[in-house]
C-alpha cells in the first residue's frame, strides 16, 4: 500500500492506494505555510489515519519544481518547504521511502498511464488552469529534465503579438517568472480574461467568456479565436521538438471540449507530421490526476 498526496497552496488531499486506481481517500486539511513542523505532522497524521504499515511509501504530487540532481523544491507557495529536499526530510523524519514530484509531472504521469495517454510511448500533457504548464512522460517515467523544469512550454518570451482573423495587435505582457511576453500570461483562464480585457476595454470572467462563446457571443468568440491562435503556435513547436503521441490536456479550460477541438485542429495544421486522428485532446482523468499521478509515482519506484 501506498499513501499518495496532493499538496496544493491551499489544501493537502491525500488517499491510500493498493493500486493507482484503487485510492481510498482521506480528511483534506489546510496546508500549513509557514511551518514545516506543522507540514510534517500534517503529512504524518494522514498516514497513521489510513493505516499505512511501517516501511510503506509515501508520494507526493506537490505545487513547485524539483530538482533532479539536488532534490531541492523551489515552491512559492508554500514558503516552509521551499528550498528544502522534501523527500531526504520527509523520509528522515517519517522513516519510510518517500517520492516527491511536480504536480503536472504527476498529472501528465496519470493521464499516461490511466487515462488518455495509455498504450502511447510519448505524452506531452498540458494544462490550461490559471496559468499554462507541461510535463513530458517517455514510456511510462516522467522526463524531468535539468533543473526539473521539462515540458514548461508556458514560459519563455515567445507569445505572437498578432492573433486572431482579422488580425489584432496583442502587447507583451509580464509574467510572473520574472520574463516578458510569455505563453502563460496570455494562454490560461487569466490569459483570456486579459486578452478580453485588451479587446474590448471591458472586463469578464474566463467562465463567463467561455460561456458565451459557447452560446454564439461574437466578442467571446474573438477573444477565444485569438487565445486559439496564440497557443496553437508555440504548442506546435513545442510537439516537433518533444515528438509526442498524444496530448492531453487539463486543467479547467481543457474541460471545454469545443475549446480543445479548436485548438488541436489548429496545432495539427501547424505541425511538421500529417495526422488524421486528434493529437490534443481533453484529459481522461477529470477526479483527482495529482493522486493518481502520485499513486504511480509510488509504485513504479
Amino acid at each position: 500500500m501506498i499513501t499518495c498526496f496532493d499538496i496544493g497552496g491551499s489544501t493537502i488531499k491525500a488517499a491510500t492506494a493498493t493500486s493507482p486506481r484503487a485510492l481510498v481517500p482521506l480528511e483534506r486539511v489546510p496546508t500549513p505555510l509557514h511551518d514545516f513542523s506543522a507540514f510534517t505532522a500534517a503529512i504524518a497524521d494522514r498516514v497513521a489515519a489510513g493505516g499505512a504499515a511501517p516501511g510503506t511509501p509515501v508520494a507526493l504530487s506537490v505545487t513547485g519544481v524539483v530538482d533532479p540532481a539536488s532534490g531541492r523544491l523551489t515552491c512559492a507557495n508554500i514558503p516552509c518547504i521551499d528550498g528544502l529536499d522534501l523527500a531526504a526530510m520527509l523520509r528522515q523524519r517519517l522513516g519510510r521511502p518517500v517520492f516527491v514530484a511536480n504536480d503536472a509531472d504527476c498529472f501528465v504521469l496519470a493521464e499516461a498511464m490511466a487515462g488518455a495517454g495509455q498504450g502511447h510511448r510519448v505524452v506531452f500533457g498540458i494544462i490550461l488552469g490559471t496559468g499554462v504548464g507541461g510535463g513530458i512522460v517517455v514510456e511510462g517515467r516522467i522526463h524531468r529534465g535539468a533543473g526539473g523544469l521539462a515540458g514548461e512550454w508556458g514560459h519563455g518570451p515567445v507569445a505572437a503579438t498578432v492573433a486572431g482573423t482579422p488580425p489584432v495587435t496583442i502587447p507583451r505582457l509580464p509574467c510572473g517568472c520574472g520574463q516578458v511576453g510569455c505563453v502563460d500570461t496570455v494562454g490560461g483562464a487569466r490569459g483570456l480574461e486579459r486578452l478580453y480585457k485588451h479587446l474590448f476595454d471591458r472586463e469578464a470572467a474566463s467562465t463567463a467568456i467561455v460561456a458565451a462563446w459557447l452560446a454564439g457571443d461574437a466578442d467571446a468568440a474573438r477573444a477565444i479565436d485569438c487565445q486559439v491562435d496564440l497557443l496553437a503556435e508555440p504548442l506546435a513547436l513545442a510537439v516537433n521538438i518533444v515528438g509526442p503521441d498524444i496530448v492531453p490536456v487539463g486543467g479547467g479550460l481543457g474541460r471545454v471540449a469545443p475549446l480543445v477541438a479548436r485548438l488541436d485542429h489548429a496545432v495539427r495544421r501547424r505541425v511538421l507530421r500529417r495526422l488524421e486522428a486528434p493529437l490534443v485532446v481533453p484529459a481522461q482523468l477529470a477526479d483527482e490526476p495529482g493522486l493518481v499521478g502520485a499513486a504511480l509515482l509510488g509504485f513504479a519506484a
